[in-house]
């Protein structure tokens, strides 16, 4: 469900490009597990679960990101995960006309996310918005909205690892982001200013 502020967020409607970007993380995979999204205007959602998977987050953190995103028209998501692009391009689809089994007929795995997916993917053709434009990143590697979105969803694992499910926003209290620093490394608390060119 979107989060209730969801209309307010990011660009409106129009020909205006809005990108999020998405990323999951899981504590000893199986364990507590975290998901995000972060907007490129600072604007954040993230999640933890106290037991789920890394492929648990990022189908999660893509699900948000176009869940809460319903209202604009073109929206580019940006993910790490080969695993959750596949399955929001054709993959969930698949398992659907299989009746929810694998190619070997063994059960799908996350089958109640994969169902989601679909019905936020076709309540935006039902709208007569385009499809979401899917994009993958290389984690790790310097991408900054990339890297705000695992800050968030590691740091939404930890909540699970304490005991603590739930979901965060920043239209609910919390401060955007200022996504024009990096995002902290694993054990700093504070975002590194970006290095101006020389």
């Amino acid at each position: 469900m979107p989060h209730p502020d969801a209309e307010s967020t990011a660009a409106p409607l129009g020909d205006a490009e809005y990108t999020v970007a998405t990323d999951g993380a899981c504590q000893r995979n199986p364990g507590p597990a975290g998901w995000a999204w972060v907007g490129e205007d600072g604007e954040w959602a993230a999640g933890s679960l106290l037991h789920g998977t890394n492929n648990i987050g990022e189908l999660l953190a893509l699900l948000h990101a176009v869940r809460d995103h319903a209202h604009i028209a073109r929206l580019r998501v940006q993910a790490d995960s080969t695993y959750a692009l596949d399955t929001y391009r054709s993959w969930m689809d698949n398992h659907a006309r299989r009746g929810w089994k694998t190619t070997t007929g063994a059960p799908t795995k996350n089958a109640d996310i994969l169902r989601e997916m679909i019905d936020a993917r076709d309540a935006r053709r039902a709208a007569g918005l385009p499809d979401v434009i899917l994009e993958h990143v290389r984690g790790h590697s310097g991408h900054r909205l990339n890297g705000w979105a695992d800050e968030r969803a590691v740091r939404a694992a930890q909540h699970g690892a304490e005991g603590r499910e739930g979901v965060w926003y920043s239209r609910g209290g919390h401060p955007r982001i200022d996504v024009t620093a990096d995002a902290p490394k694993a054990g700093e608390d504070k975002p590194r200013r970006a290095r101006a060119s020389r």
